[in-house]
């Protein structure tokens, strides 16, 4: 067989396995929330992810793709022979790869890019040694593990607690959603907006500054407040959910039932008279709570926050869709980048400073992408949806919302961050709004393990395959 064929070939049968894996581990971070609230069917959930990541690797994928080398280790290294880029690509894909499979299978979201990084570096240490590595890019990358999930559950965790205020604790739920509402999607087509003009735009070749794209993204977040104030205003409160007069606030109840249990603590660890009286006051708050809770109709305001989380679904679900659109536009190139760079050696027989990327080449990882998310991805989707903490389209859509928000913030500062970081933060941000009991500290703990190791294995494993490799073609094509 000839050589070119044959490495053309594998680096496209790498690639496709590749972007598959990245299919079933990050693009199910963006549809996770959706279906662990209830937003989404899994079926759906898929079938929507599936056209939108698709949609943003082939339009708006970057034409220009440098080559994943550059930045991580020296370039230098290969000029005396490409042949060993060929070779160290392939190992790092099918390193990334395997990792990213065993990672899918223990439903483990983990960093992709991550991943292609600590997958890179392996072969460059087997090539230059550890003077051929830029740990300054590392250590920004090490540094994105703490930024990512820490900004994304802070805002996450800010935005929550604005909602639980605003809406979950007052009075009358339904009416408060009807003003902040159209607040809510304004900031949503916004924020949104921005993050796809400001970088969706750059791989589009297409010039426009970053105050231009806020005037642009506030025109479109006003129209988008104008269209959901006309629609919300519509919506009427049932007269089975009419508010009695009522001075009490639930949120009262609430912080009554949790006094309740802390005074049960007190008096399981008291004796003698100080355990009468503290007895005395259990019983007393308890009295006073069932009185506050019938004065509040909690009843009638369980029925209130099924029409609350309902009107939260078509927020969430467009959140999930941004998210999607732009993780097909942004990581499609952690599977195609390397296999531009590889078909660029073996066409041209140097390496480039930088690999065109064909249109054909995005859809096949688009392609790629979709297979993965449709055969493996439920797996990662039960972790981030369900494994966590419990999930409502209020709270999934607060953890979606933050880590955009995180997202767009470290893109414009230049900061190196993770997608699957940012949600997975975001889902903990929610989690901590609700209490250190509402989170799974097992499932977390596994989660942050998963990401520790990642860099390492991934180096690993395309060490070990990189010398199967290179000892095949050496076996096979050159004969010594």
């Amino acid at each position: 067989m000839d050589v070119a064929l044959f490495f053309t070939i594998l680096v496209l049968a790498v690639g496709f396995y590749m972007a598959w894996n990245i299919g079933a581990n990050d693009v199910s971070n963006a549809m996770g929330t959706s279906v662990g609230s209830g937003a989404l069917s899994l079926r759906k959930a898929v079938i929507l992810a599936a056209i939108l990541e698709f949609c943003g690797a082939f339009f708006v994928g970057s034409n220009v793709s440098e080559t994943m080398q550059k930045g991580i280790i020296d370039t230098d290294l290969f000029i005396a022979d490409p042949t060993l880029l060929i070779l160290g690509m392939c190992a790092a894909l099918l390193g990334t790869g395997a990792w990213l499979q065993i990672a899918s299978y223990c439903g483990w979201p983990v960093s992709t890019t991550h991943a292609i990084v600590g997958a890179i570096v392996g072969f460059g240490l087997v090539i230059g040694g550890t003077e051929a590595i830029l740990w300054e890019e590392i250590l920004s990358i090490g540094v994105s593990w703490i930024l990512s999930p820490c900004l994304s559950a802070l805002f996450a965790y800010i935005i929550f607690n604005i909602l639980q205020k605003k809406i979950l604790y007052v009075m009358s739920p339904i009416a408060a959603t009807k003003k902040l509402f159209p607040w809510l999607v304004f900031g949503v087509f916004s924020i949104f907006s921005l993050s796809m003009l400001f970088n969706g735009l750059e791989n589009l070749n297409m010039s426009i500054s970053f105050m231009q794209a806020c005037l642009l993204s506030l025109l479109i977040g006003g129209v988008a407040f104008g269209i959901s104030y006309w629609f919300i205003q519509r919506i009427e409160v049932p007269e089975n959910y009419a508010q009695t007069p009522s001075n009490v606030s639930p949120q009262t109840v609430i912080s009554l039932e949790k006094a309740i249990k802390h005074l049960q603590r007190v008096q399981s660890s008291t004796y003698d008279v100080t355990h009468e009286k503290v007895a005395d006051l259990v019983s007393e708050v308890k009295n006073l709570s069932q009185t506050l809770r019938k004065q509040t109709c909690l009843v009638d305001k369980t029925s209130e926050y099924s029409v609350v989380e309902n009107l939260f679904v078509y927020l969430q679900i467009l959140s999930a869709c941004f998210i999607a659109f732009a993780h097909g536009a942004n990581d499609v190139a952690n599977a195609i980048g390397p296999v531009a760079a590889v078909l660029d050696v073996i066409k041209n027989g140097a390496i480039s400073e930088v690999a065109h990327v064909p249109s054909w080449l995005l859809a096949f990882g688009g392609v790629g992408i979709v297979i993965g998310l449709a055969t493996w991805g439920w797996r990662v989707i039960e972790t981030i949806g369900k494994k966590i903490t419990e999930l409502t389209p209020t709270r999934g859509f607060c953890a979606e919302f933050g880590a955009a928000t995180t997202i767009l913030l470290c893109s414009k500062l230049g900061l190196p961050i993770s997608t699957t970081h940012c949600l997975v933060g975001a889902v903990l941000g929610v989690g901590l709004a609700r209490g250190m009991k509402a989170l799974n500290l097992g499932m977390l703990k596994d989660i942050v393990l998963s990401w520790i190791i990642t860099i390492p294995c991934s180096a690993v494993m395309s060490i070990f395959i990189f010398y199967l490799l290179r000892t095949f073609f050496l076996q096979f094509f050159t004969g010594s």
